[in-house]
């Protein structure tokens, strides 16, 4: 694992590159978002909300003035959005450097997606790896590309359940479960993506990153409940601020020095804060018949072939 110090005084210039943020109206997006601008980058704020999306835009464009940024509309739980973003984007742009996948939900009441999908893991895995094989001609046109998804140290508690991958009518349902089958799937994607790259001899990177405990809304379903209320003044002291847990991400995506395939995380006690540096999945992570699996289903579920 690299322990290399790293900082954002570090990112080369942007200028003349394209990249993607998902959700980048707030939390770990905007950041990404601001620290992509600031570098030169043009950057397309993907929003759910076009307002909130606006907003953000109009946020940034306070302190960086020349920030050339471009809201566009998209819900990760709809593939008919999905699909409509990557058309007019590909209309748009003829290349795509950075394509951050971060997005999703956290330990939402059990409900489903628009295409019938348990939401968690619509959104959080099926909704990007639709996006990221609609996107997936742009990537391979662009010299050193990358593409980052955003996991989560709560991964380490998900396992795979192809027998009831939808958890459906709330069989067997439990938010947190969800929620760490979404973000394993999210590893096993990564590494897998990686994994046909060096088959097909590219040059774009597959990488992953977590947050560790970062001060974001994706919280909110659990914020109310008692336990959070206790923990709150506890959790307030070891976790870190939005900017600092989107720096994992950053990293992921600007670092030339990163091998292909790298999870990182904060360096600190449990991986919860610190610098941004390559920390260790747990090993089903790497599983190569699960992840094959997951592929396979995701093209079947989405309806998507992946062009890799």
């Amino acid at each position: 694992m690299s322990q290399q110090a790293w900082s954002v005084d570090q990112i080369p210039s942007l200028k003349d590159k394209v990249a993607i943020v998902t959700g980048g109206n707030g939390g770990l997006g905007f950041e990404a978002v601001k620290v992509f601008a600031e570098k030169g980058a043009t950057v397309i704020l993907a929003s759910k909300s076009l307002e909130r999306g606006e907003e953000a835009y109009e946020a940034i464009r306070k302190e960086n003035p020349n920030a050339i940024i471009d809201v566009m509309p998209l819900d990760l739980q709809d593939l008919d959005s999905v699909k409509e973003f990557s058309r007019i984007f590909k209309a748009k742009y003829f290349r795509l450097d950075i394509l951050l996948n971060n997005a999703g939900v956290m330990t939402t009441p059990y409900g489903k997606t628009k295409d019938g999908f348990e939401q968690q893991l619509g959104i959080n895995h099926l909704g990007h790896f639709a996006l990221t094989a609609l996107l997936f001609e742009r990537l391979k046109e662009t010299e050193q590309s990358r593409v980052v998804n955003i996991s989560s140290n709560a991964h380490k508690s998900g396992t795979i359940d192809f027998d009831n991958l939808m958890f459906e009518g709330g069989r067997g349902y439990k938010p947190m479960k969800a929620y760490s089958q979404s973000k394993l799937a999210n590893l096993l994607f990564t590494f897998e993506l990686q994994r046909r790259i060096d088959q097909a001899g590219l040059s774009i990177k597959s990488e992953a990153a977590h947050p560790g405990g970062a001060q974001t809304n994706l919280a909110r379903h659990v914020e109310d409940k008692f336990l959070y209320k206790m923990l709150e003044g506890v959790l307030t002291r070891v976790t870190q601020s939005a900017y600092d847990g989107a720096l994992p991400g950053i990293r992921a995506a600007t670092d030339s020095s990163l091998e292909g395939g790298r999870y990182l995380g904060p360096s600190g006690f449990m991986e919860m804060k610190g610098d941004p540096v390559v920390v260790a999945p747990k090993t089903h992570a790497y599983d190569v018949m699960d992840a094959d699996l997951l592929w396979k289903e995701s093209e079947r579920l989405t309806g998507v072939k992946f062009p890799v």
